[in-house]
């Protein structure tokens, strides 16, 4: 089992002037560390409009930066949302393919639809399109990435004609993708379609079994790839799954503080239960009140990676014995010292033997999948993406409807700089014949 790193940049109120500039600042060092620990990826969410809950508004950003101070450590979209309104396809395939090169390769392409109002009500998305809108972007943007020149699309969310979009990834032909599973139904859907299920697990090692069982029952039953290269493999994230070690239980619940809970109680406000006023509400405030009358909502050992070196281990190893491939431990609210150390703890005490046992248990996958990837591609089906038109070509100036011209800019630019490449001439001229 590979153990990873997922980033939300919480961060509750009050906030300072530069709590922002050092929430950014701290997560950098923390992935520099994280890639000596050790680890296997680092995965940033994109959320929008859920403050408090999540900074992470652009993880691109972030993670290209993270790219030029790192060496192994994979740099995971957890998830990137692929609704049109959201991000062009053509534009997550230039982001992706772009930051594939700045990593050298180290790209995990995570996908999701979204679906908390802030965010789909922000975007004008209609939630009943959302899905459908995921499987035309996940298309055209996986097209966008292979094809040379992508030929062109026209569905009912996404048009676009033809273009050859540029750069191409580094990773051939794109690279690992995979899309967010907040449900047993999603799981099955990522397994029939071939690609990794980044699996939401709130309940425990046990019933993530059945659902790795079921992931890999369905793959091999019915499995049909549509991507050019297939993903099989699951990974989890949820609520217990936060991060905190130190020397002794005590101190890793004196450094989490009530931290550990806020990631499913942000998941309640913002998707279920709370009303929300945009620059308003004081979401911390409220999860302190909760915990006041509750203090089960705050985690601690047993209901995370919580503890000692001793402690965090066994329940590691209770999610080893699942069988899932990949689990991905969140990052508390305001923990920067104690995260720092919890890294250094992992990868001195606790990551070498998960990552020998995962190295064996990657080359016995890859025999036993073998002959179940076989079935898998010979289910897949035939590409109907349009031959490109070699008479098509694009060319002038911009116009709008009706033929009316809207970029007069462009001739003025134009005639400006013939204008300054006559008058160059003219001096250059006159200056030889002076010389002479």
């Amino acid at each position: 089992m590979k153990i990873s790193l997922f980033y939300e940049f919480p961060l509750p109120r009050p906030w300072t002037e530069d709590d922002e500039h050092k929430l950014f600042q701290h997560g950098l060092d923390e992935v520099e560390a994280a890639d000596k620990a050790g680890f296997s990826t680092v995965w940033l969410t994109e959320h929008h409009f859920l403050e408090e809950y999540c900074h992470s508004t652009a993880p691109e950003m972030f993670l290209a930066a993270a790219s030029q101070r790192t060496k192994d450590i994979r740099l995971g979209f957890g998830v990137m949302h692929l609704p049109p309104p959201i991000n062009h396809p053509a534009r997550i395939a230039e982001r992706v393919a772009t930051l594939d090169h700045l990593s050298n390769g180290r790209v995990e392409f995570g996908t999701g639809e979204g679906s908390s109002v802030a965010e789909l009500g922000g975007f004008n998305i209609d939630p009943a399109d959302k899905r459908a809108q995921w499987e035309e972007a996940l298309e055209v943007a996986i097209r966008c990435m292979v094809e040379e020149p992508f030929s062109g699309f026209k569905g009912e969310h996404v048009e676009m004609p033809a273009r050859n979009v540029i750069p191409k990834p580094l990773q051939k032909p794109h690279p690992p993708v995979w899309v967010a599973c907040t449900r047993p139904a999603s799981v099955q859907m990522a397994a029939q379609k071939a690609i990794g299920a980044l699996s939401f697990a709130y309940t425990g090692p046990e019933a993530l079994k059945d659902r790795v069982d079921g992931y890999y029952k369905t793959f091999e039953e019915e499995g049909a790839p549509i991507t050019p290269v297939i993903n099989p493999n699951i990974l989890a994230i949820g609520g217990d799954l936060s991060m905190m070690v130190a020397k002794s239980d005590d101190e890793a619940l004196k450094r989490l503080g009530i931290g550990g809970g806020f990631f499913s109680f942000g998941i309640m406000h913002y998707y279920l239960t709370g009303m929300h006023t945009p620059g308003r509400t004081k979401v911390w405030e409220r999860y302190e009140q909760a915990v006041q009358e509750d203090p089960t909502l705050a985690y601690g050992p047993g209901r995370g990676a919580i503890g000692s070196p001793d402690t965090v281990r066994e329940f590691l190893r209770g999610y080893e014995a699942s069988g899932v491939d990949e689990i991905i431990l969140l990052l508390n609210p305001r923990s920067h010292e104690g995260t720092m150390e919890s890294i250094e703890i992992m990868g001195k005490e606790i990551l070498p033997e998960f990552i020998e046992r995962d190295q064996l248990a990657v080359a016995d996958k890859a025999k036993r999948l073998a002959p179940v990837i076989e079935k898998v591609e010979a289910r897949r089906q035939p590409s109907d993406a349009p031959l490109f038109d070699e008479t098509y070509a694009f060319g002038g100036l911009p116009t709008g409807r009706g033929g009316k011209f809207t970029a007069g800019e462009i001739p003025e630019a134009m005639a400006e700089i013939n204008e300054g490449r006559v008058k160059a001439a003219q001096a250059e001229k006159a200056a030889r014949e002076a010389a002479s």
